[in-house]
């Protein structure tokens, strides 16, 4: 039995709105908001365009990851492929492209796995997840040129020693990859 989520609060009211910065990968604005019959407050809203991350899963139960180097902090890391989605474009659809290009292979069917909020205390960007299913290589990965990735299948032990040695330290992979072992029995 599922419990039930908690019972909603009244939204804030937004007073004004100003845009600090905007670039087509990040936008940042200050709300100004109030609580009915409350004082206003600042609101600092990161604006992302929602992402995929996807569970490449082999017939043999194997998982692909790929290394890839992050900028921000300098290291590199196991990942589920992950990216974000292009205008207009579905999420199963994001899931495909972004398998393809990070690490050159492709699967025989796509499910969905529950969604989160990265950063959900200041942002409404949104995370769709994937399993993808009968992962084969197809060609050459398709990088962008600022990626430095290496592709590698481990075994699900192996990515399950990952997880609980704390080693996948992105939460879009840590997140994935719980999802999809707790729904996937152990063969």
């Amino acid at each position: 039995m599922i419990p039930d989520d908690p019972p909603p609060f009244a939204p804030f009211e937004r007073v004004r709105s100003l845009r600090l910065y905007d670039s087509p990968w990040v936008g940042l604005r200050r709300d100004v908001v109030r609580r009915a019959g409350g004082p206003e407050r600042d609101h600092h809203v990161v604006e992302i365009g929602d992402a995929v991350a996807v569970v490449p899963v082999c017939d043999d139960g194997g998982i692909v990851l790929v290394g890839q180097y992050r900028y921000p902090h300098g290291r590199t890391h196991w990942e589920v492929p992950a990216g974000r989605l292009h205008a207009g474009e579905c999420a199963e659809a994001g899931a495909a492209r972004e398998l393809r290009e990070e690490t050159g292979w492709t699967a025989r069917s796509f499910e969905p796995l529950p969604g989160f909020y990265p950063i959900n205390g200041i942002s409404a960007h949104w995370a769709h997840l994937f399993v993808a299913r009968g992962c084969v290589p197809a060609g050459e990965p398709q990088h962008d040129e600022l990626e430095q990735i290496v592709v590698r299948a481990f075994t699900r032990p192996e990515v399950e020693a990952l997880l609980d040695a704390g080693r996948c330290a992105d939460g879009f992979t840590a997140l994935a990859l719980l999802y999809h072992l707790r729904r996937e029995p152990a063969r």
